[in-house]
C-alpha cells in the first residue's frame, strides 16, 4: 500500500497540503510495466484508469521534483511519486477531539473513541491528524505515537521537524509513563495489583495479536481503581508497547475490556455503529521534555 506516513525532512512533498490533507507517496518497486498508468491500475485495482487519467490531467500525480506525470510516462523503479487519495464519501464521526496543549514544538490532543489517528482505508478527513491540521494550519503536524481507532485519550504530536526525533526517542527508549483506564468484568479471585507478562506475536486474522510460548516481550502493570459487583475500573500501565497489548492481557486474565470485538473472540464488523465504544482510555502520559528538561504531564478530560 502507499505510504501515508510523513516523508523524511530531506524529501519534502512537492504537492501542497489541501484542506488538511497531505499528499500520499509511493516508491516505485522493482518490476516491469509499459508505463506508469499500467502500474497504477495493477497496484490499486479499486481505482479505474479513467480516475487516474483525470488526476494526472489536473496535475495531481507528480514526481519528487513536482513534474507532472502522464499516463504514458515511463515506469522507473525507485522513483517516488506523489498523489492525493480520494476515498469514497466518509461517514461523519460525531465526536470531537480537543487540544490539551500546544507550544512551538508539540501539540497534545484528547482523541475521542472511533476516530482513526491517520488517513487509512476508507478514512481520510474523518481522522485525528487531518482534523487537527484543519484546525491549526500546522502542515508538519505528525503523531509521535498512536492509539487504536477504538481507543480514546491523550496523544502527542510534533509540528517542528527539527525537534521531532528527540520526542520520538522518548517512546523508543521507554522514557514515557503511560497510564490507561479500562472498564472490564470484576474478577473476585484476581489478586491486584499484578504485573502480567507474555510473548505476543501477530495472529489470525491478520488484525489480531496472540500469545505464544517463549520469552515475554510485553508487560503490563494492572491495578484496581474501583470494584463493583459485575464491572470494575482498572488502571493499566504498559511497560512495553505491543499492538493491542492491553486488550490481549486483560482478555488472557479472563476480564476482557467491555465492548472489545477482537478479544477474546472476533465479532462481526459493526460498520458505522458508534453506540458501543471500547471502554479503554489513554488517561495520561508523562515525561521529561528532552529539549528543556521540564517535567510534562498531560491528562485526558474524558470519562469511561
Amino acid at each position: 500500500m502507499a505510504q501515508s506516513s510523513p516523508l523524511p525532512a530531506r524529501l519534502p512533498a512537492p504537492l501542497p497540503v489541501i484542506d488538511g490533507v497531505a499528499p500520499s507517496y509511493l516508491w516505485l518497486p522493482v518490476g516491469e510495466w509499459p508505463n506508469l498508468l499500467a502500474f497504477l491500475i495493477q497496484r490499486f485495482p479499486a481505482i479505474d484508469s479513467a480516475t487516474w487519467v483525470a488526476r494526472m490531467a489536473r496535475g495531481e500525480v507528480v514526481d519528487g521534483n513536482g513534474l507532472c506525470l502522464m499516463p504514458d510516462s515511463p515506469y522507473r523503479r525507485g522513483m517516488c511519486i506523489f498523489y492525493y487519495r480520494e476515498p469514497p464519501a466518509e461517514t461523519p464521526i460525531p465526536f470531537e477531539e480537543t487540544i490539551l496543549y500546544r507550544d512551538e514544538r508539540i501539540l497534545v490532543a484528547d482523541k475521542p473513541h472511533f476516530l482513526p489517528m491517520i488517513p487509512s482505508g476508507r478514512f481520510l478527513h474523518e481522522t485525528l491528524l487531518v482534523r487537527l491540521k484543519k484546525k491549526t494550519g500546522l502542515a508538519d503536524l505528525t503523531p509521535i505515537h498512536r492509539l487504536d481507532r477504538e481507543t480514546a485519550g491523550v496523544v502527542l504530536f510534533s509540528h517542528d521537524i527539527g525537534s521531532r526525533g528527540a520526542y520520538q526517542s522518548l517512546f523508543q527508549q521507554r522514557l514515557v509513563d503511560k497510564t490507561y483506564e479500562a472498564l472490564a468484568p470484576t474478577a473476585p479471585d484476581l489478586v491486584l495489583p499484578l504485573v502480567y507478562r507474555s510473548r505476543m506475536v501477530e495472529g489470525t486474522p491478520f488484525f489480531r495479536m496472540q500469545e505464544v510460548a517463549g520469552e515475554p516481550n510485553s508487560e503490563t502493570r494492572i491495578e484496581l481503581i474501583e470494584r463493583c459487583e459485575t464491572c470494575s475500573l482498572y488502571r493499566l500501565r504498559p511497560l512495553t508497547g505491543k499492538k493491542h497489548q492491553l486488550r490481549v492481557h486483560l482478555a488472557a486474565l479472563g476480564i476482557p475490556i467491555i465492548n472489545d470485538t477482537f478479544y477474546p473472540d472476533v465479532y462481526p464488523c459493526k460498520g458505522d455503529d458508534l453506540s458501543t465504544p471500547l471502554k479503554l482510555l489513554a488517561r495520561e502520559i508523562a515525561f521529561v521534555d528532552p529539549l528543556d528538561g521540564r517535567p510534562r504531564r498531560f491528562t485526558s478530560q474524558r470519562e469511561l
